[in-house]
């Protein structure tokens, strides 16, 4: 151990002794660490700063929602509507994957097919 790490060592202990850490936020609390492995390591920092700001990524908002409008999608009754209500989501879908961020956790795939098939299968 280097001279400097044993004094910064000899002070953290003395503050501790001193009950200068007992009052901090959090004491006592298992520490949140986030998983950010599945970010790509160049967009990290830029999307730490967006999560503080309180913002979230453009995927992750489309992402959001593409799963509100499917939640809708259930709901409707006429099939007029229905077809431009899920070519909106194929839509957005298209619009996810142009974005080209790679993370298999992003990825979606159109819906249209899959529910045409349901449909035609309910009549």
């Amino acid at each position: 151990m280097s001279i400097f790490q044993r004094i910064i060592e000899q002070r953290i202990k003395e503050a501790q002794d001193r009950g200068e850490f007992d009052n901090l936020p959090g004491s006592g609390e298992p520490l949140k660490i986030e998983d950010d492995s599945h970010i790509p390591e160049e967009l990290r920092l830029a999307y730490k700063i967006l999560k503080n700001a309180g913002c979230i990524p453009p995927e992750l908002q489309l992402k959001k929602e593409i799963r509100q409008m499917e939640d809708m999608l259930d709901k409707i009754q006429d099939e007029k509507e229905m077809y431009h209500h899920l070519k909106r989501i194929n839509y957005k879908i298209m619009k996810l994957k142009t974005l080209g961020k790679g993370s298999p956790l992003l990825e979606e795939t159109e819906i249209y097919h899959k529910r045409v098939v349901e449909k035609l299968n309910h009549k």
